[in-house]
């Protein structure tokens, strides 16, 4: 079942069930923000080396349980599991699209 009408965002969450980050370089624009535990991570080389290290150290799943959706952003709800305190988690994962990619991910 889709949980959003945009296919980026699709295919970043089918890229959170495996360590790969390559799939991130298509999804993300260049010069892409992520907000993410306090820090900002700009850029799409940052972005690849936060995911793999975030994925490294927690050792967690993402899975989306619902969504809503306007034509500025999408905001899903996320289970997340894993290796971190307080595991499992809902949090909210905020995204904007442009130009058919992702171009900021707020994760709070």
């Amino acid at each position: 079942m889709s949980i959003t009408r945009h296919p980026a965002i699709e295919a970043y969450f089918t890229s959170e069930t495996g360590t790969d980050v390559g799939t991130l370089k298509t999804v993300f624009t260049q010069d892409a923000i992520v907000l993410d535990e306090g820090k900002t991570i700009v850029g799409i080389d940052a972005i690849t080396a936060w995911r793999a290290a975030a994925k490294a150290k927690y050792q967690y799943t993402a899975d989306p349980v619902s969504s809503q959706e306007d034509e500025a952003k999408s905001e899903i709800s996320v289970r997340l599991s894993g290796n971190f305190p307080g595991s499992p988690a809902v949090v909210t994962y905020t995204f904007s699209v442009h130009d058919g990619k992702i171009n900021t991910l707020e994760i709070g």
